[in-house]
């Protein structure tokens, strides 16, 4: 299994429009962060986590040639909206099957309501299979899915584990049931916004805890803001087996 970091920022991405923070004028190109998303290529199939408004240029920066599903952690903007975007492998692959909650695959169908439409379809629309996720295992193409519970401030989110690697972003309080299903992990992607506490996300002291509680082996930070100071800087302040992830990393399970 090969994991892409196709994205590590947040929701604004890095740098910020306009901004004249240190981190947002970095030249490192570990500083400059595109919104979050990973590609795991398992086999013959590429898997995409969340499909946000970088999409495009994400493919093209990665040179991916083909998509073969989509699972969706939640139905925020900067994990959704390029959905539209995938109307290149579409036109080359026909349907694209996406997974997701009920309530995400909802949203979904009433902010791309051309993208689901059955009956007098735009032809130049792309189209879905959707698939309906609840909080059990699910197989995809033989490959055995984890859905991890959590929350997000208010807000359910679905992370995944698959075979020892596991990706959970917008995390910010999670029940010990739902930890349990993260033990034997070779590899474990969490967020960690800042250094400051925030309300809907966890901060890098909260990440560093859960990793010690999780323990995996290897450990990659992601869904990061500006806030959390520069790249070579917070990797110098990190446990060895803990890596900030950054902008198209591959790392290998």
């Amino acid at each position: 299994m090969e994991v892409t970091f196709l994205g590590t920022g947040t929701s604004q991405g890095i740098p910020i429009i306009g901004s004249n923070h240190p981190v947002c004028l970095s030249d490192d190109p570990k500083d400059k962060r595109l919104r979050v998303s990973v590609l795991i290529s398992w086999h013959k199939y590429n898997i995409l986590i969340d499909c946000g408004p970088d999409f495009r240029s994400q493919m093209l920066k990665n040179e991916v040639e083909r998509i073969d599903a989509i699972f969706y952690t939640h139905e925020h903007n900067d994990h959704t909206i390029g959905l539209d975007d995938i109307r290149p492998f579409f036109f080359r692959q026909g349907d694209i099957p996406i997974y997701a909650h009920q309530r995400v695959l909802k949203s979904l169908r009433k902010r791309f309501d051309y993208i689901f439409e059955l009956e007098n379809k735009y032809p130049g629309a792309p189209g879905v299979i959707e698939n309906v996720i609840e909080n059990k295992a699910f197989s995809f193409e033989g490959l055995t899915v984890t859905p991890v519970n959590f929350m997000h401030n208010r807000l359910q989110v679905f992370g995944f584990r698959m075979e020892d690697f596991a990706y959970l972003t917008d995390l910010k309080s999670i029940e010990d049931q739902e930890i349990k299903k993260l033990k034997d992990l070779e590899v474990l992607v969490v967020n960690a916004l800042r250094i400051e506490p925030h309300h809907s996300h966890l901060n890098l002291e909260e990440a560093l805890e859960f990793i010690e509680k999780v323990k995996p082996k290897r450990a990659y930070l992601t869904h990061i803001s500006h806030l959390l100071g520069f790249h070579k800087e917070v990797e110098k302040r990190l446990p060895e087996n803990v890596f900030l992830a950054y902008d198209n990393l591959k790392i290998n399970i």
